[in-house]
């Protein structure tokens, strides 16, 4: 058994594309109408065929808690917790900061180093934080 998708939700899944594959350099995989929104998919651009990471709307659930998606109200509380939604490995955290931050990308956390690992997290523009680890 092998992971193959994971995902990540996202308000807009157009931005979402977007940030993903032009500031963070992800490659587009999958694109797929499923009428209100897409099976979309994105893959590292070194290993175009591995795990793909679904750009899933938020909104695109049938349980609502408050009258909003539960994804949505999930989401926000991870982010509002300052959890990251997922971990992207890095060669080099602080080169990939400096890279990020000069393209605009606001970070929560600048490179730390905790234990073993350098991090570093950032917001997505699309509801999430993200974590850059450096083993």
């Amino acid at each position: 058994m092998k992971i193959i998708v994971t995902s990540v939700l996202v308000d807009d899944q157009a931005k979402a594309l977007k940030f993903y594959t032009d500031i963070l350099g992800f490659i587009k995989k999958e694109d797929i109408d499923m009428g209100e929104a897409r099976w979309l998919t994105v893959v590292s651009s070194d290993a175009e065929n591995g795990v793909e990471l679904l750009l899933e709307p938020n909104w695109n659930a049938a349980i609502q808690i408050n009258g909003e998606p539960a994804a949505k109200a999930f989401q926000k509380i991870l982010f509002d917790a300052g959890i990251p939604a997922t971990a992207f490995g890095i060669e080099d955290v602080q080169k990939e900061y400096e890279r990020l931050e000069g393209l605009g990308v606001a970070f929560k956390t600048k490179p730390t180093k905790m234990g073993p690992v350098i991090i570093a997290k950032f917001d997505d523009t699309c509801g999430n934080l993200i974590q850059m680890v450096q083993k």
